[in-house]
């Protein structure tokens, strides 16, 4: 049976949600940043399932870009916060080149947030305060799965999470992995991205002024507008 394959070249739609003038923008990225994700959040997990998920773009010693969806789980003046496995392609990449970009995709909305900035490793203690906070099947599969390696079979994933069911019963304390923690993405540029109609979108773009990535400091940032 043959399957008719979509064409990508008819998919159109308005954009026609909103509009972004620099009247509306907050004095901050991250006044900013929080007015969008709270918008974002009240949109409804039935059209926007994880509103603090966001695209990660690494590029590694031998010039490879890889990208793939991971999930913010802290921003502040400092920055914004990721965890993942220090093993994982994306952990040897930034290790190797610590420059990435993100991508908020709130298509509901017809808004992107694109930021580009220098992740760094957390600390121990902030890794493990986070770590805490996780469901108890959360920290087992942290310790089960070695991000990113070869297995021969799903067995091996269940295999290894049966047994650290058993050493780790639901209710024990589970211990940090010593391969697993966060990233801190301090920002360069910030780019907020409303989407309008006859593709005249508006894009708004914080660039930092002077030496200071602080967010939340009105100083250290200067707004540019982009042509779409």
């Amino acid at each position: 049976m043959s399957i008719d394959t979509p064409n990508p070249a008819d998919m159109r739609i308005n954009y026609d949600k909103d509009q972004l003038d620099e009247a509306d923008l907050a004095s901050t990225p991250l006044a900013q940043f929080t007015k969008w994700l709270n918008d974002a959040v009240a949109v409804g997990k039935d059209e926007l399932i994880e509103p603090n998920a966001m695209v990660i773009a690494v590029r590694s010693q031998d010039d490879v870009i890889s990208t793939r969806s991971v999930l913010l789980k802290g921003i502040d003046a400092r920055g914004l916060t990721f965890y993942t496995n220090y093993g994982s392609t994306k952990s040897n990449a930034i290790e190797q080149n610590p420059q990435v970009s993100v991508t908020f995709p709130w298509y509901p909305l017809h808004r992107q947030v694109n930021i580009v900035g220098t992740a760094t490793k957390v600390s121990r203690e902030e890794s493990a305060a986070y770590f805490d906070t996780r469901p108890h099947g959360s920290k087992l599969g942290a310790i089960v799965s070695a991000q990113s390696a070869e297995i021969d079979s799903r067995e091996v994933l269940e295999t290894r999470m049966a047994e650290l069911q058993g050493q780790y019963p639901e209710g024990s304390e589970v211990p940090l992995p010593d391969a697993w923690g966060g990233y801190l993405i301090t920002v360069e540029t910030i780019e907020f991205w409303q989407g309008r109609r006859s593709r005249l979108h508006d894009r708004l773009r914080f660039v930092r002024s002077g030496n200071s990535h602080d967010i939340s400091d009105a100083t250290a940032w200067k707004v540019i507008r982009l042509s779409p």
